[in-house]
């Protein structure tokens, strides 16, 4: 079943995840040595991250090695953006005004004395 990035980004732990590996490359031992929860509990964080695309489980000789994939995060920007280019059009005209308010009281100001 392939989950939704949504769904992976949801948890804390899975974002913690996603930062690790995108500093370092690391065995799912490695990745559980970072949290103060079970084995089985990364584990299962990890299934979920790689159905989501969020992470790649590479195996070298022996081991496994769970890399990020960070392009699937272009997913949620490309849904965030309209909301981002919204609200930095709100927080401008916000400014703006503030501005406004603060003239017209340094000219008020300067007029009563």
């Amino acid at each position: 079943m392939r989950r939704d990035v949504f769904q992976a980004i949801a948890d804390p732990n899975r974002r913690a995840i996603i930062n690790l590996l995108s500093h370092q490359r690391l065995t799912p031992n490695g990745v559980a040595t970072h949290f103060d929860i079970s084995r089985p509990a990364i584990s299962k964080h990890i299934k979920i991250l790689t159905e989501c695309g969020l992470i790649t489980i590479k195996q070298q000789g022996r081991e496994r090695y769970c890399e990020a994939n960070l392009k699937t995060l272009g997913e949620v920007s490309d849904w965030i953006e309209p909301y981002r280019k919204f609200w930095e059009a709100k927080l401008d005209s916000l400014g703006d005004y503030l501005k406004q308010i603060q003239s017209a009281k340094t000219k008020n100001d300067g007029t009563q004395k």
